[in-house]
């Protein structure tokens, strides 16, 4: 698979969010986080804003949603324009109706998983979800460390993926940079989530380029 990159506008300017969506028109999707101050500590965007950002995107949305009720939120966010819609393992209480929904709404559906969620839960299900989100840091925040200890559960969640015969994308998101994102490459990952690296860089076109060329030279 080609390696995406999609940059996270946790990082961006929100005052000028326009101007910094523009700024990454050479990445695949925008990948927009959805915080709600009570699944994680930290509130970021919601459905309004969502659906103007959908707008004036040069690239698809990949929507996270880190809220609670996943189930009644997630399919508002496919009507507000997302091409992707991700949520929360641990915040769904039917995450294979959730998922077949937001497809039968023609958006992708993608779950995702905190560190200290254990991938094994999903792996008879993948064929349902069109990617699983491996977190590589706690969600809630920009700008953390990855961790280390994720790449086993990336390379697992690779392996089963290759075993079912699905065609389900592994996303990575926290700490994906230069340095780290061969590594994850190597260990299956296929998309990748880059916010300060992406952002913090003289040259974001560029950035895009370097990592996209790094993730491919070195992927298993």
């Amino acid at each position: 698979m080609p390696a995406l990159i999609n940059p996270s506008i946790l990082s961006a300017d929100f005052v000028n969010l326009e101007r910094d969506l523009a700024a990454i028109a050479a990445a695949d999707y925008v990948h927009v986080d959805v915080m709600d101050n009570h699944f994680v500590p930290n509130l970021t965007l919601g459905l309004p804003i969502v659906r103007r950002i959908a707008e004036v995107s040069p690239v698809p949305l990949d929507v996270h949603l880190m809220i609670e009720d996943a189930d009644r939120w997630a399919p508002e966010y496919a009507a507000a324009g997302a091409a992707s819609v991700t949520f929360h393992a641990e915040a769904t209480q039917a995450p294979v109706r959730l998922a077949r929904e937001l497809r039968s709404n023609g958006v992708r559906a993608g779950i995702a998983l905190r560190p200290a969620s254990p991938v094994e839960p999903l792996l008879d299900l993948l064929p349902e979800f069109d990617m699983v989100l491996v977190m590589t840091v706690e969600p809630g925040f920009g700008g953390q460390s990855f961790i280390e200890g994720m790449l086993p559960k990336i390379r697992r969640a690779r392996q089963a993926i290759q075993e079912s015969g699905s065609s389900t994308w592994l996303q990575v998101d926290g700490g994906v940079a230069r340095d780290t994102i061969g590594r994850i490459a190597q260990a299956g990952a296929n998309v990748f989530v880059a916010g300060s690296a992406v952002y913090g860089a003289a040259d974001v076109a560029g950035e895009i380029a370097a990592l996209r060329q790094l993730a491919e030279t070195l992927a298993a």
